[in-house]
């Protein structure tokens, strides 16, 4: 039998590194809007929605107990739904049509680590391993 693949760090995580590109790909789409296009309360929110979905896997994953790390895919799951939120928000406001190539690609990444958080959590929570502070015999 084939044993499941098992990371080192958070950085090698598949829905990590989908979740630094979505927050790269905000980054990129504010850099390329006019100070004037969004206000500063809808930059900072979705500056930071789309940020939290990475940390949250980060910190979640370093916490060393399933348990904890099930709570953080959670938050970050919601993250990602929050920043897929504004970007349909984004998507629908006529002043910002220049961007909707852009917008439209990174709802794809929103809505694609949100699908690999839910059968990660699903997976983990169907799972005996219990984290580095439950050692069992696996």
């Amino acid at each position: 039998m084939k044993s499941p693949m098992t990371y080192e760090q958070f950085e090698d995580l598949p829905v990590w590194q989908e979740a630094i590109r979505l927050a790269e790909g905000v980054d990129d789409l504010l850099s390329s809007m006019n100070n004037n296009q969004l206000s500063f309360s809808k930059r900072d929110q979705i500056e930071r929605c789309s940020l939290s979905v990475s940390n949250n896997i980060a910190e979640g994953f370093e916490r060393g107990s399933t348990r904890d790390l099930l709570r953080f895919i959670y938050i970050a799951r919601g993250s990602a739904a929050e920043t897929r939120s504004m970007l349909i928000l984004f998507e629908r406001r006529p002043h910002l049509s220049d961007f909707k190539s852009q917008i439209v690609h990174l709802k794809e990444l929103s809505l694609s680590c949100s699908k690999q958080l839910r059968a990660w959590a699903a997976h983990l929570q169907n799972s005996d391993i219990k984290g580095q502070r439950h050692p069992n015999s696996k």
